[in-house]
């Protein structure tokens, strides 16, 4: 696939095209200027969409021509968020950033069709903070994907700010939420993923270590406990002595191999994105995208709610100011 979006890298010494791998740059949709850097793993025989996420810390991991798929059998794309070591722009912990997710897909779509056995069956799978980004995301386009895998990862970002005690992830909250929670409570809850459980249609497998205390299981425990009550489809698995400062610190090798099985399952059984109720209400953390219509508030910090009826064409935002657009 060398068509001219492929050929323009703006560092060919660092971005690349090759026939297993490329590694080039996308540029956002939503904020001018923003280029963001994506990982595309081929698959030998034409196969679903997977988008991933990198950890809170982190970048992508710039791959060798020759670096073999970590999922083969998918179209895997790897997304280096704005402002990381690859892409422009600024992080703005689980913001507009996640829209890089979006564009990213529909890039893949546009350029790599001839590797996606069907367009419309995408998963999504992020630990650590990419499992933060996976709550949040499930929430934020509940539509688009067939199935979610969030390994430990925070859904409550003011709970995780007051518990690192340490002061680990709180001095990049500061920056790229801009307040703490106690001055903005709302900032952190458009950021966290428990905050639009109720949006949630896409399977979600979560995972997390009992005993990880960089992001501890209450935040996955919380969640799936919510979502048990909202009768939403979590399917949660709490792995017993595991975690210490690496979230799958002491696993044992019978428990890695029954979660290398918890996230094939999530992958292969679930063959079609869910379908949107013809009418409801959704929560908007700053912005949601269905197939059919775009909720955009006027902040990032804004928490809004917008009912909607597909059969009218109609949706109302009853909480929060902003834009609903429809295709």
């Amino acid at each position: 696939m060398r068509d001219g979006h492929h050929i323009d890298l703006i560092q060919p010494e660092t971005f690349y095209i090759s026939d297993r791998v490329d590694f080039l740059q996308v540029e956002s949709s939503l904020t001018d200027g923003v280029r963001f850097a994506i990982a595309v793993y081929k698959p030998e025989a034409p196969g679903p969409i997977l988008l991933m996420s990198h950890g809170w810390h982190e970048s992508v991991t710039r791959p060798e021509a020759d670096t073999p798929n970590p999922y083969p059998g998918f179209l895997t794309v790897q997304v280096d968020m704005r402002g990381r070591a690859y892409s422009s722009g600024e992080p703005d912990a689980n913001g507009y950033e996640l829209y890089d997710f979006l564009d990213a897909l529909n890039y893949a779509q546009e350029h790599y069709s001839d590797f996606i056995s069907d367009p419309d069956r995408v998963h999504f799978i992020g630990g650590s903070g990419g499992g933060g980004n996976a709550l949040a995301l499930a929430a934020r386009f509940p539509d688009l994907f067939a199935s979610v895998v969030a390994m430990y990862g925070m859904s409550d970002y003011a709970a995780w700010y007051q518990g690192d005690e340490v002061g680990e992830f709180r001095d990049e909250m500061d920056i790229w939420i801009g307040t703490p929670p106690s001055v903005n409570a709302e900032a952190y809850a458009v950021r966290s993923g428990i905050t639009a459980l109720p949006n949630l249609l896409s399977p979600l497998y979560l995972v997390h270590g009992e005993t990880d205390f960089r992001v501890p299981s209450s935040h996955s425990r919380n969640y799936a406990e919510a979502a048990s009550l909202l009768h939403k489809p979590v399917r949660y698995w709490e792995i017993k002595g595991v975690g210490d400062s690496a979230h799958l610190g002491n696993i044992t090798q019978e428990q890695q191999g029954r979660l290398d099985a918890f996230i094939s399952t999530a992958l292969q059984s679930h063959l079609q994105a869910p379908t949107l109720p013809n009418r409801g209400i959704l929560v908007v953390p700053g912005y949601v995208r269905t197939r059919h219509f775009e909720v955009k508030l006027d902040s990032i910090d804004q928490v809004g709610l917008v009912a909607y009826d597909l059969e009218t064409g109609e949706a109302k935002l009853i909480k929060g100011t902003g834009t609903v657009s429809f295709y």
